[in-house]
């Protein structure tokens, strides 16, 4: 069996492809592999690092302003769709899955063009602009949200399956963990994500209010982001622990109380897992504000708490404290996220690729 995964630029649409790569791998040992990702992003050292042969291509997403960069687009995916055949003509996948993100769009094609079935996987509430060019050339669609059907015309072949997480992101002792970061089991700890770029604005927001978590009595894991880190890392300390990155993710999230992160789609697939109580700031900088849809689907239903960034100064500090202070109101986040968790997600959709593997069309 040949199968192509395609897609990154985030983490949010590299993992869940790396999670049902690892199922299928599971289900099929003697699977061959391969990513098509763009060069240069988390995908070039995380999908190797995952143990899959990694092709790098350039690719540029599609402009949504007249412009320059509009008129060169035409030559830059083409440019793209030949360097993403050249790959796809070697390994002859029989399935081709895409998470999404622009740079899917030449993998996918130059796989349907060879024959492969393709499946897509869309994370988040608020459908992306590949997913719907592409939705045409899928045989399926798997989503994470409700709320995204209606976004796609033939929702007979859409999918609520849920987003694949990465195993082994639970489990770890909770003691240990706290212990392993340098920080005292007794006292509370929030976690702080950026997503996996980081964020400036939650970066700054943590900073302004350390005295006070410190006052309080809470400690701080904080992942700030590789470009963000040499501005605050000097506010590491016995209480607050600051890293570019975290590469134990099952440890972070076994040491927290709490967590502060953005809504991309993996972090909420994520939370669900391990039924995590969060505070989810959405980045405004994304497309069609996909990561405000997300976080208002779980605040809606009492499972996180939504703050806007123009709201992060006056609600942020008391949120993380009333939470803390408050059992029955973060146990009551924990349980209604737990409800949004789909741990077969990923073996789910491997199945499926190995289904429609049976013949080419």
């Amino acid at each position: 069996m040949r199968v192509l995964f395609t897609g990154g630029g985030t983490g949010g649409h590299l993992y869940p492809l790396i999670a049902v790569a690892q199922n299928l791998l599971a289900l099929v040992p003697g699977a061959k592999i391969e990513f098509i990702g763009s060069k240069g992003k988390i995908e070039e050292k995380a999908v190797p690092a995952s143990g899959f042969a990694f092709h790098g291509i350039k690719a540029a997403s599609f402009p949504r302003k007249a412009g320059a960069e509009l008129i060169k687009f035409p030559f830059v995916f083409t440019r793209s769709l030949l360097s993403a055949l050249k790959y796809v003509k070697a390994l002859k996948p029989e399935v081709a899955v895409g998470s999404g993100a622009y740079i899917s769009a030449p993998g996918i094609l130059a796989a349907k063009i060879t024959g492969a079935k393709i499946i897509l996987l869309e994370q988040n509430s608020f459908p992306g602009v590949t997913t719907k060019l592409l939705q045409g050339l899928a045989r399926e669609i798997h989503v994470s949200f409700s709320d995204s059907v209606k976004f796609f015309k033939d929702k007979d072949k859409v999918f609520l399956t849920g987003n694949p997480v990465r195993p082994g992101m639970k489990g770890a002792d909770k003691s240990e963990a706290i212990k392993s970061f340098g920080l005292d089991p007794q006292k509370p700890v929030v976690l702080v994500l950026g997503g996996s770029l980081g964020a400036g604005k939650i970066n700054d927001s943590i900073a302004g209010i350390l005295p006070g978590l410190k006052e309080k009595g809470i400690q701080v894991l904080w992942q700030t982001g590789e470009r963000y880190y040499a501005s605050y890392s000097s506010l590491n300390s016995t209480v607050c622990k600051v890293v570019p990155y975290l590469n134990d993710m099952a440890s972070a999230y076994a040491a927290a109380d709490l967590m502060v992160a953005r809504a991309g789609a993996t972090t909420i697939a994520e939370i669900a897992a391990i039924a995590m109580g969060t505070i989810l700031i959405p980045s405004p900088n994304v497309a069609n504000n996909h990561q405000y849809f997300n976080a208002l689907s779980l605040s809606e239903k009492n499972a996180a708490v939504l703050i806007e960034e123009k709201e992060i100064e006056s609600r942020l500090f008391p949120e993380i404290t009333q939470l803390l202070s408050e059992p029955q109101k973060l146990n009551t986040l924990k349980e209604n996220i737990a409800k949004f968790s789909a741990p077969e997600a990923g073996t789910i959709i491997a199945k499926r690729i190995i289904e429609l593997a049976g013949g080419r069309e």
